[in-house]
């Protein structure tokens, strides 16, 4: 289920804390997480280490998103997470990061459908949602594509860069038939 044509979705691994440390630590793109702090090794492999509990314990899932490749390699190109995981309503919201050479190359799109029929099929939710600037028109493509709503708009939510920034909400409403 969480294999495609081109990617893979899969568990963190203690592999993984290398490659999450760079990507943490990219102050670049921390308005994306609400994180205004760096993150330590040691941090990287506790979370990685709690990852192995279940998304009920937890509340949040993160998968690694790998690039199949014709010899089998591993090629690690982003994550796709789940958070804020509430199963009494049925409910997540997605986040999803692709290293910048990967983008614009469709692995987004493929993880996000493997995502939505995990989250639909076995987590049995009945709605994703996910947080967007304005601005992110490449994200906002794809989740609409998904066909997720823009259901609002949060103004002047994000300080970036000395800026305000406004940011969508959009949700996905699974109605089984």
């Amino acid at each position: 289920m969480l294999k495609g044509k081109n990617i893979k979705l899969r568990a963190l691994e203690p592999t993984d804390v290398d490659i999450l440390y760079h990507w943490e630590n990219d102050d670049k793109i921390w308005h994306l997480s609400n994180t205004v702090t760096p993150f330590s090794k040691f941090d990287l492999e506790q979370y990685v280490i709690s990852s192995q509990q279940d998304i009920f314990t937890t509340k949040q899932l993160r998968l690694m998103i790998d690039k199949i490749d014709k010899g089998n390699q591993k090629v690690t190109i982003g994550s796709i997470d789940l958070f804020d995981f509430d199963p009494a309503n049925k409910r997540a919201g997605i986040g999803i990061l692709i290293v910048k050479e990967e983008r614009r190359k469709g692995y987004a799109a493929e993880a996000l459908e493997l995502l939505l029929e995990y989250c639909f099929k076995i987590l049995h939710l009945h709605q994703v949602y996910c947080n967007i600037t304005i601005n992110n028109t490449a994200s906002l493509n794809l989740f609409k594509k998904h066909n997720f709503k823009i259901i609002g708009k949060k103004n002047e939510w994000l300080h970036i860069k000395d800026k305000w920034m406004d940011e969508y909400v959009l949700q996905l409403i699974h109605y089984q038939a």
